[in-house]
Formats: C-alpha cells, structure tokens, sequence
C-alpha cells in the first residue's frame, strides 16, 4: 500500500491537514511528462496517477471480517492484556482490503472497535480517500470517516462530506456531501447534497436535497435523484437540450427521460416544447439480441399551431418513424433492414432533431438477407421509397424492387478464372396516371458470364476477359411491342498496367517514386436503339477519373453502352519509406473512341467525339494531419475545364486546430461553391467555429455557421448561430447552445450541428475531458 506522508505534528495545530485532492494535485509544469502529455491546454494542472501496491483495492474497501487478522505497526505501541492496544506515529493498519494510516489509533479487543485519528489517510488503486478521525469495526467491517474527503482518479471526481460511512459489504452513505470535476480551490460547479447513498452492488446511488451550485450559488433544486455510478445503465432524466430556430418559430426545450428497461434494451422518451408549435415528443427504443441491434425512433406532435398557419386546410398533426435493424448470423449470412415515414414533406426541415433521417426528397425502406464468402454473395431485398417531396410528378418518382436478388461469383480453373454477376428483379410503381413506357412495370433477369485470363508479376499485369451481357424482359402494361424482350451483347475487355519505381530523398527523408502506365481496352457491341426498354433504375453515369477504367457509361441494367475505346493513364505515387505513408499521388487519363456512341437513355449518353475530356486526379499528404485533394475535367475540344473539385483538409496533432477550404466547379450544371470551414483557438481556453458556403451561380451565402467555444478543465459552453438552406430556398436560422460539466454531461445541441458542418469535430470533441485525456 502506497501510504501519503502524514504532516508533522506542529504544523497539524497551524493549518487544515490537506484535502485527497490537494494531496495529488500537481500544476502543470510539476507533473511527470507522461502525464502532463496527457492533460489538455485549457487545464492549469492535473493529479499524479494512484496506485496501491497490494494491486486492484476497491474503491470502499471491505474488511474481511473477523476471519482475516488486523495487522497494525506504528513507532509507539502500548497494550492492555484483554483490553486495548494503544499506537502512536506513524500508524499503519490493514484487514484484508482495508489499510489507512493516521497519527494514533486504539483497538478494542474486545469489542473490535477501532478508533484511528488524524489526518487519516487511505490509498488504493485509482482512489484517495483522508479524514480527521475514523472508526473500523474488525468484525463487521464497518467504515465511519468524519470530515471525510476523497478523490477518484479515473474520472477525476473530488468531494467532501461531514461524514462518510460504509455500511454494508457494498454501501456507502454520504453524509452533507460535495462533488464536483473542478480543480482544488475551484468550485465553477458542484454538486450538493444532504444525504448520498451508493449502491455498488446496484451499480447506482441516490441522493436526496441535491442543489446544483455555480460559484457557490444554488441554480438547480432537485428532491431526489437517482444516478449511476459506474458503466451499468440506469433509468433517468438526462440534461436538457435547448436553442432556437426560426424554422421553429422560436425557442425550444428539451428534457430527456432513459428507461433502462433490461440489459438488452432501453427506450429515450424526450417531451420537448417548441415555441409556436406546442409540445413535441420523440422516443426511441433500442433493442440487443445475439445477433445484433435493433433501433426504432419516432417522433410525434398532435397540434401544430404553426404547421395550421402555414398550410391551409392542414389538421396540425405531425409524425414520423424510422427503424433499422442489423443481424449476423453467422457463417457468412447477414440480415438488415431500413424503413422510414413522415407525415409530410416539411416535417424534417421543422421538427426533426434527433431522427436519424436527413432533408430529403425520397425515403427509403428496404430490407433483406445477404451471404458472402472468399468466393461469392449473394443478396436478396425488398426496396421501396417515400416520395416526401409533392412536387415530384408521378413519372419521376422511382420504382420499387419487390423483390431483387444479386448473384456474383468467381472460380480459378487452371490459369483462367471464370465468374458470373446476375440480377433479377420485378419493378413495381403505381403507373395508373401514366402512359406509353412510363406506365409499365416488369420483370428484369441480367447475367454477366466471364472468362478470364489474369497474369500478374512484379512489374505489373494483363487482364484479358470476354463476357455475355444477357438482359430478358417481361413487361406488365406494355403497349409498344411484344412485352418480352431479350439483349444480348458481347463484350471484351483487356486490362493492362505496368510498375516502376525508383529510391530517392527530399529534406533528407527517403521515399519511393512509382510510375504505373496503364492502357484499358474495351469492347461491346450493343444494338444502337434501346429505347424500347423502360427506364426503371437506371440513369447516364457523371464522368470522372475511376470511368475511364468502366467500359459502360450507365448506372443500372436498362442501357448497355456500346463501346469501342482504349484509355490511357499515368500514375505517380510517392511513398515515404519511414512511415510507410503515401504523401502524394497524381494521375491523369484520357479515353480514345474509336466508334460513335450510339446507345442513348431517351436522347442521353450518345456522343460522335473522338476523345473524352482529359481527368485528372491529385492527392498531396505532407503531413500526417494535412490532406489536400483536387480533381478534374478538361475540354481539349473547348479549352475549358468542365468540372474541378478542390479540398484541403488540416487538423493539429491534438485536434484543437481544425481548417477545411473546398471549390467546386461544374460548367454543365452552372454550379460553383467556395466552402470555408475552421476551429481556430483564440487562447487556450477560448475558439472561435466558423463555416460559409457561398455560391457564386447565386451569387449568395447558402449555409453559414459562427459560434464561440468556452473550455476550462471542468466545464465548456457553446454558442453557435447557423444558417440553412431549406427546399424552397430560403435561409432558416438557428441558434443553439450546449453547457457541458465534466462528468456529468451536456445540456443543447450545439456540437451535433457544429460535427456535420466541420471536418474533424467529432474526433476533437472525443479528444476533449472525459474521453481520450481522461
């Protein structure tokens, strides 16, 4: 047992002996650098690690009652034959997992009463605990500390309290009790309480007459409570949320209730009141079982006096609920499901706050069952959507697949390989206002059969392939033809790529240069006029760099692009060969057409040019926490660059500086967006958050975001002010606040919009107190 140094006996009678904090508190530049590596900025100083040298103690240590004997050393002893042991300096005693020290103690051997006086002192792993007096009962086990105060290092939790008593093998009870997260001599906020009782067989402890106090001023009154006082669950109010929006009409409070209903599941009830629409609630319930999590969540308002104002003829009453659900079943099998519904189609932008839905014109609800293993999967699902958006017309909404399976496999023979992808799939839509071949709905088998050819070495790999793509077609409500149509179109393909490479240095830093050529082959000859076929699922693929290497310029299974083309491309990669970290790579290609491109998607997709634009793709990574990343097209025909997306990512070592800056150019869509994210500390306790996206098509900001961050070691306040684009194009306004006492939690919403805006936020908030430092 590691055992603090008792203060003499002259400066016992001239100051308070010290508290368990003050004992292990260190300022910052006095701790080990191990530990000081450990605290964060915004902290003056941190405690020195506790151990105990007998190993893992409790952190109320129970007697072993009168079975264990009670050893005792001290540097005066004087004993009563049948009566009393008296010891004096330097007292040391220990019972199984009770040990302390203090200046004098006597032991009735009668009675197993132990009296052990001042400044009393008990360590053990992780815990400190000192006191004026004490009284041990070596039979029972019994605990009493007067004037007692303690300190648990791992949550850095210190209080104080005008008794201290252990009960029971594992109950404590705390008498006019103190804790707080705060420094030595720093009571930014506390927790005060007249009687405290913890269960740590239950895992819980209760408390009754609590006060929060800020500076020593009651804010916050509670009768009674219940709270947790390790990792086990336990049912409560948690801390409240709050902000503004205009989208709200105003303020808004939150205050959520946890049911912790049984080991493998729990339900959220949050009840929250928004000025101008009235009382809202969201819930969700999460369920565990050995195949894995379930969560359903749901949201509810009965009258929305906002929502009536706004749309005529409207009842006020507002819902939605999302599930989802992932299992695995073993032996390469897996289950998932997702389904979600809203009443309306404004319901996310007014009243979603914690549904794990975002602003979108489509719902998707699919579910179903997949298999993998080293050389196949399988997956077979029902997908279906909510078209959330009104103004949609029925032609544009999409199908539904009830159901689709996907095969795909792949086998070696000898120095070929052979492999298959297959799809089927029935269409479904209500088509019943439509025509022509917007009214069908129908079947679609697709298989791929594939024999290859792969040689791979050292310097580099050929990749020959022929394949069948094979489409057959039953159509319901078809009226152009003969409802059954058959697609059949041979394709060859030949991949082909070599690897060089050479040693060299920069800044004295070793690293290997590669160059790796490449030229990709491919052949199809699909009949010209497809447009025969419905369009179910399928769309003209945008082009960027990784579509010079696909032989088919459509998504989904309706369109088979003919092809007759070989691309060309360059890649330049250097790796550092002290880390191992790719810092740069540059690559640039070009697709060469041979034929026309005559397979359109209803007038889409065909092109007579000879060369595609020329891609370009460049990754740079300095330095490990610095990323910038560029893409884009170039026109030879028009001189001009189609597309170009930019991004430059930076955080600190410690996440406390964060900067993204993004471009994006699109001259086909008229769109052009500068984005400027950061988190930039003005001091060591104090950042500013900032983001702005502006739009120079527009000429307007379309999404903002300023906020200031408060942290000091045991508290941390957020405000944060953000601007949103909604569907219909205007600018919506919230703002949101967050309170958060180390230890206890936060209160608001503020960090959940600042981690969508901003790159690198959640991981600098999982860093602060409490989390990686802690």
């Amino acid at each position: 047992m590691v055992v603090a140094p008792v203060a003499s006996i002259a400066e016992e009678h001239n100051r308070p002996a010290p508290s368990a904090a003050e004992i292990d508190w260190r300022p910052r530049s006095e701790l080990p650098p191990e530990v000081q590596a450990q605290v964060p900025v915004f902290c003056g100083g941190g405690y020195l690690p506790s151990t105990s040298a007998s190993g893992q103690v409790p952190v109320f240590p129970a007697g072993a009652g009168s079975d264990q004997p009670l050893e005792a050393s001290a540097l005066d002893a004087r004993y009563e034959v049948d009566a009393e042991l008296y010891l004096k300096g330097d007292v040391r005693l220990r019972q199984g997992g009770f040990q302390a020290s203090g200046s004098e103690a006597r032991y009735n051997t009668q009675s197993g009463q132990l009296s052990l006086q001042g400044p009393m002192v008990s360590r053990g792993e992780g815990f400190l605990l000192t006191g004026e007096n004490a009284h041990y009962s070596a039979d029972s086990g019994q605990l009493d500390i007067n004037t007692a105060t303690f300190l648990l290092h791992q949550s850095e939790l210190r209080g104080e309290a005008s008794s201290l008593s252990r009960v029971g093998e594992n109950q404590v009870v705390i008498t006019d009790g103190l804790l707080t997260t705060c420094g030595p001599g720093q009571n930014d906020w506390a927790i005060v309480a007249s009687d405290i009782e913890l269960d740590q067989a239950e895992g819980f402890g209760s408390a009754r007459h609590v006060r929060l106090e800020v500076l020593d001023a009651p804010v916050f009154y509670w009768p009674y409570i219940t709270f947790p006082i390790d990792d086990r669950r336990k049912s409560g109010f948690l801390y409240p949320q709050f902000g503004s929006s205009s989208a709200g009409s105003g303020a808004f409070f939150a205050l959520p209730y946890y049911l912790n209903l049984a080991p493998h599941y729990d339900a959220t009830l949050t009840p929250q009141y928004i000025h101008g629409r009235g009382l809202f609630t969201e819930a969700e319930g999460r369920y565990l079982s050995q195949y894995g999590e379930s969560v359903l969540q749901l949201g509810y308002i009965n009258d929305d006096s906002a929502y009536q104002d706004e749309v005529a003829g409207a009842d006020g009453e507002r819902w939605a609920l999302d599930f989802s659900t992932r299992a695995n079943f073993g032996g390469g099998w897996r289950g998932y499901g997702d389904f979600s519904v809203v009443s309306d189609e404004d319901y996310l932008s007014d009243l979603n706050r914690s549904l794990e839905i975002d602003q979108t014109t489509h719902l998707q609800r699919r579910g179903g069952v997949s298999y993998s293993d080293q050389y196949q999967y399988f997956d077979a699902y029902l997908n279906d959507y909510q078209t959330v958006a009104e103004r949609i017309a029925d032609v544009n909404k999409p199908y539904a697949q009830l159901p689709e399976v996907l095969y795909a496999g792949a086998v070696d023979v000898g120095s070929f390989q052979a492999g298959v992808e297959s799809q089927y799939t029935w269409f479904y839509r209500d088509n019943n206002t439509l025509t022509g071949l917007d009214k069908a709905n129908g079947h679609r088998l697709r298989a791929i059969p594939e024999v290859a050819l792969p040689m791979r070495a050292l310097w580099g790999f050929s990749r020959p392939s022929v394949s069948l793509d094979y489409t057959r077609y039953e159509l319901e409500d078809y009226t152009l033809g003969n409802s059954r149509i058959d697609r059949t179109v041979p394709v060859f393909e030949w991949d082909n790529g070599l690897y060089f490479d050479r040693r060299s240095s920069l800044f004295d830093i070793p690293y290997n240069q590669t160059l790796e050529p490449r030229l990709y082959y491919a052949w199809a000859d699909a009949d010209a006029d497809q447009n025969e076929i419905p369009d179910f699922d399928t769309d003209v693929k945008s082009f960027r760099f990784d579509q010079l290497f696909e032989r088919n310029r459509f998504n989904g299974g309706d369109r088979v692009g003919d092809a007759n083309q070989l691309t060309v491309a360059l890649t330049s990669r250097f790796n550092d060969l002290i880390t191992g970290a790719e810092r740069a790579r540059i690559s640039i290609g070009q697709i060469r057409y041979f034929d026309d491109r005559d397979v359109n998607l209803f007038g889409e997709g065909a092109s007579d040019r000879a060369n595609s634009p020329l891609a370009g793709e460049l990754v740079l990574n300095p330095l490990d926490n610095l990323e910038i990343r560029t893409s884009g097209l170039w026109d030879h025909d028009t001189q001009k660059t189609e597309e170009g997306r930019s991004q430059l990512i930076f955080h600190s070592e410690d996440y406390r500086y964060l900067a993204t800056l993004g471009h994006t150019y699109s001259r086909p869509d008229e769109l052009e967006q500068t984005d400027i994210g950061t988190v930039f500390p003005v001091t060591n306790k104090l950042s500013a958050i900032g983001r702005w996206v502006w739009d120079s098509e527009l000429d307007r900001t379309v999404g903002s975001l300023a906020g200031l961050e408060y942290n000091n070691c045991c508290w941390s306040f957020q405000v944060v002010h953000q601007n949103y684009l909604t569907d219909d194009e205007q600018l919506d306004t919230r703002l949101l606040f967050r309170i958060e006492l180390k230890g206890l939690g936060g209160s608001g919403g503020a960090s959940n919009s600042i981690g969508d805006a901003i790159y690198g936020y959640d991981e600098r908030e999982r860093r602060r107190f409490g989390t990686t430092y802690r």
